[in-house]
């Protein structure tokens, strides 16, 4: 029981005091192990400490968080920019509804939220702001529309989800996030549109339509990227980690010999770039892995599993307390964080209940997406919010609507699985 305290109290008291979530997890861990259990026990920290990114599938995460970097630095966001502009035309809130597909495109290349709200807000903010829109509103709607990244294939997030929930088909689960990543977009772009027509803000600089024709030409090699990922898990070609092989070298073709944007200095700027965020990454995970193996060892994930089912048997109720701790927590917490840290606690809750492991996995990623943009602290809103040299506290009145309509969004795919289930299960995947 000390130990146990010792676990979930120490984690707590550090993440309040500022030290990184992976120092947090990584001594709170090594504190419990030494005090519950014996000394050899704890002489095996360095072993999972390794053990715990000693796996294939977690190759893919620093692959994909350097597709999504080649991409962004290779021109491929400016491009698909100019096609969604030719696609929408001038018209009022166009602007944002361009910032909104693009989102939901980059998505499909970097899966990660950050790096999403990054690419778009560095080209879009500029262009929304000579058009009328006010900078806040323009950060906000970035902001939320980027979270899709976190459901859209390839999601970072749910691949560490695949790793630590036995059984599950990470196809299966790329597979259930592309509808409700769609349907959180369409949630984003209402409210947004609905507001742009209300405040008379306007659709571009200069209300110039670029050439379709021209424009998908020259944004066709970033389309190809998602395909190229989607496509070739779908054929069986390659796996979820071949895929992200594929991804690096098929946007090194793009960024350096179709838009020649990345020469050798852009190369090894973008290499050292993601090797420094997939290091913060990683360490998150070994750590974590401590923190998993001492808490699952002492019984404390299995005795807050047993208090919150003692507090209802209604799965529904259940469930609506779930979300709500997982809506704060993505609030301070970025989205793999979250996931290593609950899941060893919703394991138990998700067997007692009989949730499907592939919805319930999609389901927690739209509700991760949600606190990324809700504020105190939101990690895409403070990327956008930096770009667009705007505080925070500004861009509450503007974000509260698409808070609201991805919630509702989110409902809908907790009333109706299906939506999640469907796309995999026509697939032929196990769900």
């Amino acid at each position: 029981m000390t130990a146990n305290l010792i676990l979930l109290g120490a984690f707590v008291v550090l993440l309040l005091a500022g030290t990184p979530i992976a120092v947090a997890l990584g001594l709170s861990g090594v504190a419990a192990i030494m005090v519950g259990l014996d000394m050899d026990a704890a002489g095996n920290i360095g072993t999972l400490a390794y053990s715990s990114i000693a796996k294939y599938p977690l190759i893919a995460i620093p692959l994909f968080i350097l597709t999504g970097m080649i991409f962004d630095r290779s021109g491929v966001a400016e491009r698909l920019v100019r096609l969604a502009q030719a696609v929408v035309g001038p018209r009022r809130g166009g602007l944002a509804l361009v910032a909104i597909l693009v989102c939901l495109i980059m998505g499909g290349m970097s899966g990660s939220g950050p790096a999403d709200a990054a690419a778009v807000a560095t080209v879009m903010i500029p262009s929304m702001m000579r058009a009328g829109y006010p900078r806040a509103f323009s950060a906000s709607v970035i902001a939320a529309s980027a979270s899709t990244a976190i459901l859209i294939p390839p999601s970072i997030a749910l691949i560490v989800y695949s790793i630590m929930v036995p059984g599950v088909d990470l196809r299966a689960l790329f597979a259930a996030g592309l509808i409700p990543g769609l349907l959180a977009g369409l949630a984003v772009a209402l409210p947004t549109l609905a507001l742009s027509r209300r405040h008379g803000f306007e659709a571009g600089g200069d209300g110039e339509r670029p050439p379709l024709g021209k424009s998908f030409v020259q944004a066709l090699p970033g389309l190809f990227a998602p395909v190229i990922i989607l496509g070739g898990l779908r054929s069986g070609l390659f796996t979820p980690t071949e895929a992200a092989v594929v991804a690096v070298f098929y946007g090194l073709i793009v960024g350096v010999f179709l838009h020649r944007s990345m020469g050798p200095r852009e190369i090894y700027r973008v290499l050292a770039d993601a090797a420094e965020i997939s290091a913060v990454v990683m360490l998150i995970i070994s750590l974590a892995g401590i923190f998993a193996w001492g808490g699952s060892t002492l019984g404390a994930f299995d005795a807050a599993a047993a208090f919150v089912l003692s507090l209802s048997d209604d799965s529904t109720t259940v469930l609506a307390m779930v979300m709500a701790l997982l809506l704060v927590a993505g609030m301070v917490i970025d989205g793999v964080s979250i996931y290593l840290i609950t899941l060893p606690l919703l394991m138990p809750i998700m067997a007692a209940f009989g949730w499907n492991q592939v919805w319930f996995g999609v389901l927690m990623a739209m509700n991760i997406a949600v606190g990324q943009f809700t504020p105190p602290v939101a990690v895409n809103l403070m990327v956008t919010a930096k770009i667009a040299g705007v505080p925070i506290e500004a861009t509450v009145r503007w974000v509260i609507w698409p808070i609201l309509a991805m919630v509702g969004a989110m409902a809908l795919v907790v009333a109706f699985p299906q939506i999640a289930l469907w796309l995999p299960a026509a697939l032929g995947y196990r769900v």
